[in-house]
């Protein structure tokens, strides 16, 4: 499928339609009118535009809950437990390990830094976890860890462009947009990809969840932690609904008109993104509601306070998404980078997202969700083995980190990879990025080498030209 970027309508009237939005008082729900016309539209289609494609294959799951932790977590204050890291713990690396050896920030030849907190077996399947995950172990039998897992990419914004768009210069769609082109929406009144961020943006910003050159009908939108979940969603007050839906269909038949007359698919994505905003009017503010659910579902969370805008919040959120037919949601975490204040800032870290990410995958699993649905947890990066910052402080390290991943398809109370006594080099079953998409993307039913879209004379797709599925991980 070719893409033509054209824009002759808006370059032959450039002030007619935001004229027109603007003074004629449409009220429309989630258009934003400043973000959505000045980035030609960010809200995503619903099933009207995004109908539900066959994949390649039988999926294994058909929704994804991507819980990205920016900054990137250190492995060796949470998953990987390297007792003669902490035997040697302020003497120097040996010297064979650092040939070749880029850090971003400190020099190699610093002393080795122990892990802060202690470890202890698990579970059945006595995976090892850190004493400040005590959440995270009840639920260890459900999970896959994966502890080879490395990159390319030694600074936060292109690693985070490169796990989840598959490339670290921008321009390139995400991981959710790629999972909405080749499967489409199940829901009717909201977006199939939303993202909740807590703490502040990545340092990749938008482009983490963005279509790149996919028409932007795939992108994932934004929702807010607090008040209306997309900006301008309710009406004015004393605005009438029939005005709005009578304006609304005028605005159409304009589209429609200019997209009769230069045939560019994103002004398709803003016709289907004004539809959907108007069905969100009804559909998000009872998403939104936590008031709903049962004190002891908002225990198991960790709420407290229904309104207030936090990961913990979020996760609940994610499940409701999913029960309402929403394909990809996608939760931001930015506040793992332990550059210094190391074991202050991993235990804070823990302490706000530990409960909630285990009750996330407890209330999955008790509703019947997570059969169908892949969980996955991980940063851009790791840590290095060796110190900065004094005694308490870790620099990016690309050469090997752990996620974990849990759900249908996925072996549970699993360990895949290894790496060396000292956690600075894989000793066993490397994974890289694009190994790790293809595999997601296997999961969904897609076969990541057929999954591609052309553009500029060349066939695109989330694995590049690299990536094979890694089948230990799978049942």
């Amino acid at each position: 499928m070719q893409i033509h970027h054209t824009h002759q309508a808006e370059q032959a009237c450039p002030s007619a339609r935001r004229w027109f939005l603007r003074d004629c008082g449409l009220g429309l729900a989630g258009v934003a009118l400043n973000s959505l016309l000045a980035r030609e539209s960010t809200a995503n289609a619903t099933s009207h535009t995004l109908p539900i494609r066959q994949p390649h294959f039988s999926p294994r799951v058909k929704r994804v809950i991507y819980l990205f932790h920016s900054g990137a977590p250190s492995q060796l204050e949470l998953f990987e437990h390297k007792p003669e890291l902490t035997r040697h713990n302020g003497q120097l690396p040996p010297a064979e390990l650092l040939a070749g050896y880029r850090a971003a920030f400190i020099n190699p030849n610093s002393a080795l830094l122990g892990s802060k907190f202690s470890f202890a077996p698990q579970g059945e399947s006595g995976v090892e976890l850190s004493e400040v995950l005590p959440h995270l172990s009840k639920i260890v039998d459900d999970l896959c860890f994966v502890r080879s897992l490395h990159t390319e990419a030694v600074n936060h914004a292109p690693a985070q462009l490169l796990m989840n768009t598959g490339a670290q210069q921008f321009g390139r769609p995400s991981f959710g947009a790629w999972t909405l082109y080749g499967l489409g929406s199940e829901s009717d009144d909201l977006p199939g990809y939303v993202v909740l961020l807590s703490t502040r943006g990545t340092s990749g910003g938008a482009s983490n969840h963005g279509s790149g050159f996919l028409p932007t009908s795939y992108s994932g939108v934004p929702f807010r932690g607090s008040g209306d979940p997309i900006l301008y969603l309710s009406n004015p007050a004393g605005f009438d609904a029939g005005a709005q839906r009578t304006s609304l269909d005028s605005l159409r038949r304009l589209n429609e008109l200019a997209l009769t007359d230069v045939n560019d698919p994103e002004i398709a994505a803003r016709i289907q993104s004004y539809e959907a905003a108007y069905r969100l009017q009804s559909s998000a503010p009872e998403l939104m509601d936590l008031a709903q659910e049962e004190q002891s579902v908002l225990d198991l969370y960790g709420i407290q306070d229904v309104k207030e805008s936090n990961y913990a919040r979020n996760c609940l959120l994610a499940r409701r998404l999913l029960e309402r037919g929403v394909r990809f949601v996608q939760l931001f975490h930015e506040a793992w980078d332990q550059h210094g204040n190391l074991t202050q800032g991993v235990r804070t870290n823990c302490e706000r997202t530990d409960q909630a990410t285990t009750a996330l995958v407890q209330d999955l699993k008790q509703r019947g969700l997570l059969e169908d649905t892949v969980v996955v947890w991980g940063g851009e990066f790791g840590r290095t083995p060796m110190v900065q910052g004094g005694n308490d402080g870790r620099d990016h390290h690309n050469r090997c980190f752990t996620i974990w991943l849990a759900g249908g398809g996925i072996k549970k109370g699993h360990v895949h990879g290894e790496t060396d006594e000292l956690g600075f080099n894989i000793a066993r079953d490397p994974v890289h990025v694009h190994d790790l998409n293809a595999t997601l993307l296997h999961l969904l039913g897609l076969d990541h080498t057929r999954l591609t879209y052309r553009v500029q004379g060349r066939d695109f797709r989330l694995t590049d030209i690299h990536g094979n599925v890694v089948q230990d991980i799978l049942t």
